[in-house]
């Protein structure tokens, strides 16, 4: 069986069983196949026994070529290690977007930019496919699992929105490629959107779940679950199947809520009730529902959100760049409202700087409520690790013994990082990170980046046809106007 050790100047495990706070100076942790063996401090008699068991083929990071002679001394890696990042809210086709419709509200932005490049792909698929030797929907997934790669993340929720749904296996294969781990909440629109992607009737889309749940339920590293769009694009009916499906499947159910402050307003008037009042009304809402974004927050919506035990997954990058504006976390932790910090997509973050994406979290509560004593570096680096493992269910988010060997090491070389010391690591890596300083990830037990170097992606390639995919959505925006199809408009 395969082994892989690695020994860092820091480790921060974040593990219940060492203690959330635990910081260790002069660590190491062993993987055995896809779990995480040992993690502790280092002990030169207990690696030598590591070292000599002929039984497994030994990989030691930050080796050449990962072997050791029995006589020297495994290296120290002067880096943290950390356990891989997990993201609770994302879309894995908006990479090729990163800069595009900037300075517009949500509904705007959707239309002008994710709706028109999806749309983009379904109308060229078979040019496109020619052209690249590949579906163009697989070259954005697997260009997104290197955003997340680069960023440490090796877990997450992918929200498989509008002409996205019809193209899950293209995303199951980016992330065989990749070695992580996501769960794929599959789109529904029955109104309010695009008319070319409409589930008319219902059946439509529980079929699809169906038939996607039978063709991968065997995949170790994908779960497949129901993922609505929006409450405004679902109607009752379809959003009452879609959560009966989940019940039956006993997966978890995905969904935006609240996002935008004209499109909250519109719904409210229209439908008499927000869409969390809603939700709950339909029976929609439990401890399996977690909704992204939540940031129009009434009282009677954080009581809902308290009694059903739903959990929220807060983007502040995407909410600040698109004019949302912020959910009020300080609730939410007062009421025990479970919340994980995420990304969303590229196209309205513009990355997947999940460490980015902490940070500001942290700095807008601290700025809006005048206190700098609330959420705290350790705060928001479990939201990003624990707290979204947990609300997900995965046997991730720690360094621990019996979870999955999901490993980032981040390099405290840097400029930026230098110093670092124990008593900091965790400030640091919050506060003064770039956030791109991951010199080794391994995920599910395999080593997919090698001192900065990507292992199982040909990223210059990749990145290279991403760049020209670009480049020919650009010039097809020139001759084809967006529709406007998303929800309610800025003029109603």
């Amino acid at each position: 069986m395969k082994r892989i050790l690695i020994r860092t100047r820091l480790l921060v495990p974040l593990s219940d069983s060492l203690g959330r706070e635990t910081r260790i100076e002069d660590g190491y942790v062993l993987t055995e196949g896809v779990l995480i063996k040992e993690v502790g401090k280092f002990n030169p008699e207990r690696i030598d026994k590591i070292l000599n068991d002929s039984k497994f083929d030994l990989t030691v990071l930050g080796t050449k070529d990962g072997q050791i002679n029995r006589s020297e001394e495994v290296p120290q890696i002067n880096g943290v290690a950390l356990p891989g990042f997990v993201k609770a809210h994302g879309h894995d086709h908006e990479s090729p977007l990163i800069g595009m419709a900037k300075d517009v509200p949500l509904t705007t932005w959707l239309d002008e930019a994710v709706n028109h490049f999806t749309g983009f792909l379904h109308e060229e698929e078979k040019t496109l496919t020619e052209r690249f030797g590949c579906s163009p929907y697989y070259l954005t997934y697997l260009k997104a699992r290197i955003d997340d790669l680069q960023h440490g993340i090796t877990t997450a929720v992918v929200h498989h929105c509008n002409f996205n749904k019809y193209h899950v296996p293209e995303l199951v294969e980016a992330n065989r490629v990749a070695k992580t781990k996501i769960t794929i909440a599959v789109g529904s629109q029955d109104r309010h959107y695009d008319p070319r992607i409409l589930d008319t009737p219902p059946e439509v889309a529980i079929n699809r779940m169906d038939e996607l749940y039978e063709k991968f339920k065997d995949e170790s590293d994908v779960r497949i679950i129901p993922g609505p769009d929006q409450f405004f694009s679902n109607g009752p009916e379809l959003l009452k199947q879609l959560k009966i499906w989940a019940d039956d499947h006993q997966t978890m159910i995905h969904i935006h809520s609240s996002e935008e402050y004209a499109t909250t307003q519109w719904f409210t008037k229209e439908y008499g009730m927000t869409p969390i009042a809603y939700a709950d009304s339909i029976g929609f809402l439990d401890k399996n529902t977690f909704v992204g974004h939540q940031v129009q927050s009434s009282e009677e919506d954080i009581e809902i959100l308290t009694k059903t035990k739903t959990s929220v997954v807060h983007n502040p990058l995407a909410n600040t760049i698109l004019g949302s504006g912020m959910p009020p976390l300080q609730k939410f932790k007062e009421k025990n409202i479970p919340f994980a910090i995420s990304t969303d997509g590229s196209g309205s973050a513009d990355n997947q700087n999940i460490i980015n994406a902490a940070r500001l979290a942290a700095q807008y509560q601290k700025a809006f409520h005048k206190d700098a004593t609330m959420m705290t570096a350790q705060d928001v680096l479990e939201r990003i690790t624990i707290v979204p493992s947990q609300i997900l269910n995965y046997n991730t988010g720690s360094l621990s013994n019996g979870l999955s060997a999901d490993i980032t090491v981040v390099d405290l070389s840097a400029p930026n990082l230098t110093p670092t010391r124990i008593d900091n690591v965790i400030e640091n890596l919050i506060w003064a990170a770039n956030g791109n300083e991951m010199k080794y990830v391994i995920s599910n037990g395999e080593i997919v980046i090698n001192d900065y170097q990507f292992v199982t992606i040909d990223i210059n390639n990749v990145l290279k046809q991403i760049q020209e995919l670009s480049e020919l959505f650009y010039a097809y925006k020139q001759k084809k106007t967006a529709t406007k199809a998303t929800g309610i408009r800025d003029s109603e």
